[in-house]
């Protein structure tokens, strides 16, 4: 089942169970799954899982800017509300990689690309950022490498 799919049936569900806060997250990430894939592929079109995953991680990126800004601006109560809807968008995310995890994909990427060099961080990255496939940020995963490169 697609994340689309999962969020489709518990869409409904929240409908069923009268759950306001929850069916209100739900509505607004299949609005954004839709306007991506409407974007990214027309009317008609999907999205894949790894496409799914990279809009709900700027759904939560974005709530985590207006915690921030709630908070300086002395409105605790927004920024409660903004931090239940981050949990409902992580049930949706893959399960992070450990340090552990994300040290040894950095070694297979470099042994695949053959990496000796900075240079070629790019090709590195590349591959990491497959067998990544969304389950870490890709600034984590730059740094790692880029730490990996070095040694």
């Amino acid at each position: 089942m697609t994340i689309q799919e999962e969020i489709d049936i518990d869409l409904k569900e929240a409908m069923r169970s009268r759950q306001p806060e929850r069916l209100s997250v739900l509505r607004m990430i299949k609005s954004a799954l839709t306007n991506a894939a409407i974007e990214k592929h027309g009317a008609a079109g999907g999205l894949a899982d790894s496409e799914a995953i990279g809009v709900l991680r700027r759904q939560v990126k974005q709530r985590l800017d207006s915690i921030e800004s709630f908070e300086k601006g002395g409105r605790p109560e927004l920024a409660a509300k903004e931090r239940k809807e981050i949990e409902f968008l992580a049930g949706y995310l893959p399960k992070p990689l450990a340090e552990n995890e994300v040290n040894q994909l950095v070694k297979d990427a470099m042994a695949e690309a053959r990496a000796t060099s900075r240079a070629d961080l790019g090709a590195v990255m590349k591959i990491a950022t497959e067998k990544a496939a969304g389950r870490i940020e890709g600034k984590k995963l730059s740094q790692a490498v880029q730490k990996a490169l070095e040694r």
